[in-house]
């Protein structure tokens, strides 16, 4: 599997292959079987899944604003260095320039969006010294946020409110770094952190303004494109936001 090869070269711990269990297959509505490797990244974990009957590969088409767009925004001390050992391990590129510093009104990161070798989009996220102190180390560090294209911040607040998470620091991101950074033109881009009570890894909602993606998209649970969030919770069940991105909850 060439994603195990590829996140463990980016700084992940790879265990072993394991059967997804039958319960969950029911819960996530597929048939057939499942496997999963799992990778886990400082007190964060990442599982890649197999399904004996895959579905659709990530879309071409699909930018930085599309609605099925859902990233990983892993932390690294070192930006640069961080995207030059993914790129060499097979990293497809998102942003233009590589790892870029956006404004202090837009959080004053040093960020690079790219893609694993299967299209599913990550971030590396180098926060300025002093900004985060919970994040402390050499290489990459852990998962500080989940990144989802929505067309409606409203609603989706609302669905996210309902799972426990708050809004908080809102932004508007646009200029040339985040053009840069998200690979398009114009971007005009409401960022909404959604925190849970541990704050870290949190839900961030991007709320284009510009461009605009009009595209519906809905996934099935093994299509590549459908990253799902785990949440533990008292019974099992798969729920998706008003843009179709899943959830499961898991006991």
């Amino acid at each position: 599997m060439r994603l195990v090869t590829f996140y463990r070269e980016i700084g992940f711990s790879v265990g072993e292959s394991m059967p997804i269990p039958a319960a969950e297959m029911q819960t996530l509505g597929l048939a057939g079987a499942g496997s999963r490797i799992s990778a886990s990244l400082g007190p964060n974990r990442v599982d890649l899944d197999v399904f004996s009957k895959p579905g659709c590969p990530y879309p071409e088409d699909a930018d930085a604003c599309s609605l099925i767009f859902q990233h990983l925004a892993l932390v690294t001390d070192d930006a640069k260095i961080a995207w030059n050992r993914a790129r060499e391990a097979g990293a497809i590129a998102i942003s233009r320039d590589g790892p870029i510093t956006l404004p202090k009104s837009s959080g004053g990161v040093t960020a690079v969006k790219f893609r694993d070798p299967e299209g599913h989009p990550l971030e590396f996220l180098q926060f300025p010294p002093g900004a985060n102190p919970s994040w402390k180390g050499k290489g990459v560090l852990g998962i500080d946020h989940s990144a989802i294209s929505v067309r409606d911040i409203a609603a989706s607040q609302h669905f996210y409110a309902r799972q426990g998470l708050r809004a908080v620091d809102a932004t508007l991101n646009n200029g040339p770094t985040q053009d840069a950074l998200d690979g398009l033109d114009d971007v005009d881009v409401d960022v909404v952190p959604m925190n849970p009570a541990d704050k870290t890894p949190h839900v961030e909602l991007l709320g284009y303004r510009h461009p605009v993606d009009v595209t519906s998209r809905p996934m099935s649970p093994n299509d590549v494109a459908a990253t799902r969030i785990v949440w533990q919770s008292s019974h099992d069940a798969l729920l998706r936001d008003p843009d179709g991105h899943l959830h499961e909850l898991s006991r």
